[in-house]
């Protein structure tokens, strides 16, 4: 059954510029139509989790049929994750896992080179679970190390590095499971490296899950926001089917100075992407 979808006051949504995630938006179609089912329905810019499964090093030939559905397709791809091994439905992330640390840094110059090519600037890098066995002060080191990796990758090509904090009950094992664990790997990176373009992915729906106060998260981290995420909890829809007052959080996003982009990461209530947009206006879904 279709949720309702409360009408929000698109003042504040208005005066942010948003981004659709073809990963888990119109994944009701093969992965190469969906740029053009985003632009028919008003976008201009996407953002795609690692696209190509457990291949870390995908041919030239599908990285170049991705990058022609784009470009055909007339969306800037604004945002990739390196590899994320979110296809096994258990992992999130590669990085920290010893067993798969060689995949994760063969990975690095793949997609910083997509991203590279289609002006990609920004690059997420899911830190992954903890493993059994494995000393975690162990995989926080190894982590580290390859968060640098990555983060002098993305400084070559312009862009910033992203880490993010999931929720708890989807991802138990994954230890960054609030804003303040995030961020704190984020300031690590940053004093490693001395670059400064690692920033904290604050994904709204993964936070509210976790229980915390997203306002406080405003107040205490803006600043460190290199993008921002959104859906509604519970069910993880569209905004307006749920609990979260998005009209307030989008009004103090612009009060705090965040002037990046939302990136809409949500699965459709109505089961159908095209139809899961009414609460944001067609005027306001190309990127400004």
């Amino acid at each position: 059954m279709r949720k309702r979808v409360k009408v929000i006051d698109v003042t504040a949504a208005s005066k942010h510029s948003y981004t659709v995630n073809l990963s888990i938006l119109f994944s009701e179609l093969p992965l190469l139509e969906r740029p053009a089912a985003a632009a028919a329905a008003g976008f201009t810019a996407a953002e795609l989790w690692w696209p190509f499964g457990l291949d870390a090093t995908p041919s030239q030939a599908e990285q170049d049929e991705l990058r022609k559905a784009f470009t055909d397709a007339g969306v800037q791809l604004t945002g990739l994750n390196f590899l994320d091994d979110i296809s096994t439905g258990v992992a999130k992330g590669t990085l920290s896992v010893p067993a798969d640390s060689e995949r994760f840094r063969a990975n690095i110059p793949v997609a910083a080179g997509l991203a590279d090519s289609l002006g990609t600037k920004a690059l997420n890098a899911l830190y992954g679970n903890r493993i059994e066995g494995v000393d975690p002060a162990e995989q926080d080191e190894l982590a580290l190390e390859n968060l640098v990796l990555a983060a002098k990758a993305a400084h070559e090509i312009g862009a910033i590095l992203l880490i993010e904090a999931l929720n708890k009950p989807e991802a138990p094992a994954y230890p960054l499971v609030s804003a303040a664990a995030a961020v704190e790997v984020v300031d690590k990176v940053n004093e490693a490296t001395g670059l400064g373009n690692a920033k904290f992915l604050c994904d709204f729906y993964h936070l509210a899950r976790n229980g915390e106060d997203l306002v406080a998260v405003i107040d205490n981290y803006a600043d460190r926001f290199g993008h921002v995420q959104i859906a509604d909890n519970p069910g993880r829809n569209e905004p307006g089917t749920g609990e979260i007052d998005y009209e307030d959080l989008l009004a103090r996003l612009t009060a705090a100075g965040y002037t990046g982009r939302i990136g809409l990461e949500y699965r459709p209530s109505t089961g159908v992407s095209a139809d899961s947009f009414e609460w944001l206006p067609r005027e306001h879904r190309a990127a400004k």
